[in-house]
């Protein structure tokens, strides 16, 4: 049980601890706000499709609809972010939710679920007819009449229990593709001379099999983007593994195969890809299969199990090498590139350069959580995951928030792992408050805030089009003092020289408490006109 300061935080919490373990997060919150406060971390865990249980609180069942303290539908609240939701009336209800709830949440598409808890379904009989005034007679007839329809209540709540209603969980099979797409797939990738396979966080819902899907990839010999969770999935040195220029490689490529990705705005909702290209999609989600362009073989089924099962067939690997060194030659172009421009001078830090001594001090077991918007967005060409299931990011909805939860998860599932958590300025503000969180569960993560005093992100494209900074600007706060009143350590970095020294310094303390790094960023243009819509 690790009990936060705000409820969303329990729900990134338990989304990351399903990314990491395969097995649902869950999460229990208060009635009332306090199921409100999740809405936005549970439809972040729907479009990460994340098996996330939440347990709301509930007004008691004799009183809905009379204004109970924290009474509302929330029911009705919630039924757009969650796949499956339910009400318990009965005690014997809780139980057979429960296994329910718990199959739902990973059965097809992952995502999260609701079950409604009333308070009067929590505590033992005793105290329930107390809190019903079992004791009081009443005088009048109305009082009796009352008192007899609040004993036939208490007794229906806790009616037919079972002696025993724990059951074991059923094992949740992931869909298979027919060995028939299977093998159709496997001969038009035979026949391709320009192959691009692009991998997403579907792939790796069962994360004891990373490195399985690993090996069936290098047996497939075609060059490999990596997104989402997939990222880390080859290591940082893998010859398949290509990170820049994607755009230019979907729009050369002669076969592009989808695992887990859909084609929304991060693929341009379809547009990068070629139209004279062979397209290959596979994705849990039928819905998501066809979404903005619709595959010439089309796979509704696990996309792990599919790569591995593609990698049974035979294919020549060297047929690919050509456009696989042509890619290989962009890679290291743009890192050239990257680094002229991290040498740049800018006012304090410049960011790029903050990011490769980051990307310089991780080790094989770190793991990297990403909160923010422009820095992060920075750091995402940089840093480079060192492995499998090493790199935690919010998914497609884009949210702002996530970081002190999912760092939490991944120091609680990973206590040998030295976790990093890479805050925007602004994003800190949602969750500088776990750091108390972190503090008492002793979680020694390593937050580094890229605080360049504003919203960066959102400045680079409303100052150019608008003229005008509004509601961009942000102070350079010492969040570093912020952290050390919570109980952690705080660190000032404004000298590029010191930065090496001073992630050091933070890693050696971050051996026995949580420490921050606050990180004062000059600007540059590094992302201009990287606007998403």
């Amino acid at each position: 049980m690790v009990d936060v300061r705000h409820e969303a935080t329990a729900v990134f919490a338990a989304d990351a601890t399903a990314r990491l373990t395969g097995i649902p997060g869950v999460a229990a919150v208060t009635a009332g706000p306090g199921v409100t406060n999740t809405l936005t971390a549970l439809k972040n865990a729907q479009m990460a499709q994340s098996p996330v249980v939440l347990l709301g609180g509930a007004a008691p069942t004799a009183l809905r609809g009379r204004g109970a303290l924290q009474d509302m539908d929330q029911m009705a609240l919630l039924r757009s972010v969650v796949k499956w939701s339910a009400a318990a009336r009965r005690v014997r209800d809780l139980a057979p939710m429960l296994h329910t709830a718990f199959e739902q949440a990973q059965s097809g598409v992952p995502g999260p679920v609701f079950v409604e808890c009333p308070i009067d379904l929590l505590y033992a009989e005793p105290v329930v007819r107390n809190l019903y005034g079992a004791q009081s007679g009443g005088r009048s007839l109305a009082g009796r009449l009352l008192q007899a329809y609040l004993r036939w209540h208490v007794n229906r709540l806790f009616a037919g229990v079972p002696a025993n209603p724990v059951q074991a969980p059923r094992p949740i099979a992931p869909a298979l593709p027919s060995a028939e797409r299977v093998a159709a797939a496997a001969a038009a990738l035979q026949k391709a001379q320009r192959p691009v396979i692009l991998i997403g966080s579907q792939a790796l819902r069962t994360p004891n099999q990373a490195a399985d899907l690993a090996g069936a990839l290098t047996a497939i010999g075609a060059p490999v983007y990596l997104s989402g969770m997939a990222r880390g999935l080859l290591g940082r040195d893998h010859a398949l593994h290509l990170r820049h220029k994607r755009r230019e490689a979907l729009k050369e490529a002669d076969l592009v195969l989808l695992a887990g990705v859909p084609c929304d705005f991060r693929l341009d909702y379809g547009n990068q890809i070629s139209r004279r290209a062979r397209f290959i999609s596979v994705n849990r989600s039928r819905d998501e299969l066809a979404r903005n362009r619709r595959p010439e073989i089309g796979i509704q089924a696990d996309p792990g199990v599919f790569l591995r099962q593609l990698a049974a067939h035979k294919f020549d690997g060297e047929r690919w090498t050509p456009w696989l060194a042509q890619l290989q030659a962009r890679d290291r172009e743009r890192n050239a590139e990257i680094a002229v421009q991290a040498e740049t001078p800018t006012a304090s830090i410049n960011p790029l350069h903050l990011c490769r001594e980051i990307n310089a001090a991780l080790g094989p077991e770190s793991i990297i959580v990403a909160d923010g918007g422009d820095f992060v967005a920075t750091a995402s060409y940089i840093v480079q995951p060192p492995g499998p299931l090493t790199w935690l990011d919010p998914g497609p909805f884009g949210t702002l928030g996530v970081g002190a939860g999912f760092a939490l998860a991944a120091k609680l599932c990973r206590p040998a792992a030295e976790v990093w958590l890479l805050y925007g300025d602004g994003a800190a503000g949602f969750s500088l408050m776990e750091f108390d969180t972190l503090v008492r569960h002793q979680a020694p993560v390593i937050a580094v805030i890229g605080n360049d005093g504003g919203w960066t992100q959102i400045a680079r494209e409303q100052v150019e089009m608008l003229h005008s900074d509004v509601a961009t600007v942000l102070a350079q706060t010492d969040y570093h003092r912020v952290v050390e009143g919570l109980g952690a350590v705080g660190l000032r970095l404004d000298d590029p020289e010191l930065a090496a020294e001073t992630l050091a310094q933070a890693r050696q303390v971050a051996a026995t408490r949580p420490v921050l790094v606050n990180a004062l960023l000059g600007k540059t243009d590094f992302r201009k006109g990287s606007i998403s819509m």
